[in-house]
């Protein structure tokens, strides 16, 4: 009889240092220190809002806000979308960490007033052009916290989505089952906190869609349409009813397709623009007219 291997326990270091990359499909990129890797300033387009980001679920949020306030009208959301590519390192530029010193997408500059005004941190971004165009975020004091409430519940819960259970159960070099049946449990947890939320609500704010909406729908609306990590049956997504009527719901809205093109480099071609600098690129600059082959790089 073959005895199975079981290799040694991990036992820590008293001094963590670091010696190798972790492994995993974003390994090249993690490093426990901060600040740029090189020389390299920020483009400028036309707008005076400028966004440099990538189609991950935090930048989506903040492009289907874009395209939602125009879509309500406001001329002045109109923006340019610069590529970062974050695999590639993009990020760590030195003019990318002037205005975002966390080297994560989304970054936002706002350049309509007398000074520019960089913002970070999609939750930020989403809560200052929120008041900057008086739109998805209510000003009566009990309905604003209740929405407030949900956009932090989504800030907070994710990193156990993506950097927990999407890292663990579909990027993580080896399979280890404590962790995945750790997030899981957490993530079919917070799926469960959406569903009985929305079994009362037609949105998380209550009856109108605002920035908790568009903030949660590109992790969870994902997660709970089975296209997140492949893990749609393993967490049984379609048993959270109300989550994915809401995701369905959102997901139909032209403004919300729109956003969730912009800055896309994956997926059907024509669903990618990689830069946006006017409305007229949707019609004419996405990948499938570019790059006819079908080359998405």
């Amino acid at each position: 009889m073959t005895e199975t291997y079981v290799p040694p326990a991990y036992v820590p270091p008293r001094v963590w240092i670091w010696t190798k990359e972790s492994g995993g499909r974003f390994a090249a990129i993690n490093r426990p220190v901060a600040g740029a890797t090189h020389d390299k300033d920020l483009a400028r387009g036309k707008h005076p809002l400028q966004l440099y980001s990538l189609a991950t679920p935090n930048g989506v949020k903040v492009t289907v806000m874009l395209e939602e306030l125009l879509a309500l009208g406001h001329a002045g959301a109109e923006y340019d979308a610069w590529l970062i590519r974050i695999n590639d390192g993009d990020q760590f530029g030195s003019g990318f960490v002037a205005v975002n010193p966390n080297s994560k997408i989304p970054a936002l500059v706002d350049h309509s007033g007398a000074e520019p005004v960089p913002v970070f941190e999609s939750g930020a971004i989403l809560m200052y052009l929120a008041e900057k165009f008086g739109a998805f975020l209510p000003t009566d004091g009990a309905e604003r916290a209740r929405v407030l409430s949900w956009l932090f519940w989504q800030m907070g819960s994710a990193p156990y989505l993506g950097g927990g259970f999407g890292h663990f159960y579909a990027y993580a070099p080896t399979k280890i089952e404590y962790a995945i049946d750790r997030f899981a449990m957490e993530i079919k947890r917070q799926l469960d906190v959406l569903d009985r939320r929305l079994a009362d609500a037609r949105f998380l704010g209550g009856d109108e869609y605002t920035i908790a909406d568009i903030a949660t729908w590109p992790w969870y609306g994902s997660l709970a349409k089975g296209l997140a990590y492949d893990a749609g049956e393993f967490l049984d997504v379609a048993s959270y009813t109300n989550v994915v009527r809401w995701a369905d719901e959102i997901g139909a809205r032209p403004a919300v397709k729109r956003g969730r093109m912009v800055n896309r480099v994956m997926g059907d071609p024509a669903s990618q623009l990689h830069e946006r600098h006017d409305a007229s690129d949707f019609d004419t600059k996405t990948q499938d007219k570019l790059q006819p082959s079908g080359d998405a790089a």
